[in-house]
């Protein structure tokens, strides 16, 4: 399995948005250039997040995003299911029914409850963790030198 980078993206720009005051946003060209994202790749995946209701959508001239729930409610797989949706990540094709010449009432899988168990364990580590979790983490003492810089630049950037 490999995440694709909208997610990635995602959970970046969404602790970005954490970083602003209350009644400020973030234009979405600001953050795309910030994470390094293609701006129309970019706004597809804000859409993703705004219909998840995980961030606002300030329309206007000093419009913008913003967080819509409060970090702490905001979980990495909340992120991760808005972007990549629900789907599982193991699909049994009938390998092992096939090879068995098994009749449609004795089909198994083997591999699929090993699948589904690691599955369930990947879910509840991204469950686990949430971007108030995570900004605890970036503004933690091993990043303490270049948090500045960059909350220095969202202060830059925020529209109010």
């Amino acid at each position: 399995m490999q995440m694709k980078t909208g997610v990635e993206q995602s959970v970046y720009a969404v602790l970005l948005l954490n970083m602003l005051p209350e009644k400020a946003v973030l234009h979405s060209e600001v953050i795309s250039e910030q994470i390094g994202a293609s701006p129309t790749y970019f706004q597809k995946l804000l859409r993703k997040l705004v219909s998840a209701d995980l961030i606002a959508s300030v329309p206007g001239v000093k419009g913008g995003f913003k967080l819509k729930k409060d970090s702490e409610d905001i979980r990495v797989y909340d992120i991760y299911v808005a972007i990549e949706g629900q789907q599982t990540l193991y699909s049994p094709s009938g390998i092992l029914d096939d090879m068995l010449e098994l009749e449609k009432e004795d089909r198994c899988c083997v591999l699929g409850d090993l699948m589904n168990e690691a599955e369930d364990s990947w879910k509840s580590v991204l469950k686990r963790e949430t971007i108030a979790s995570l900004s605890e983490q970036v503004e933690s003492k091993r990043f303490v030198n270049h948090i500045t810089d960059l909350q220095k630049w969202v202060e830059e950037n925020m529209v109010i």
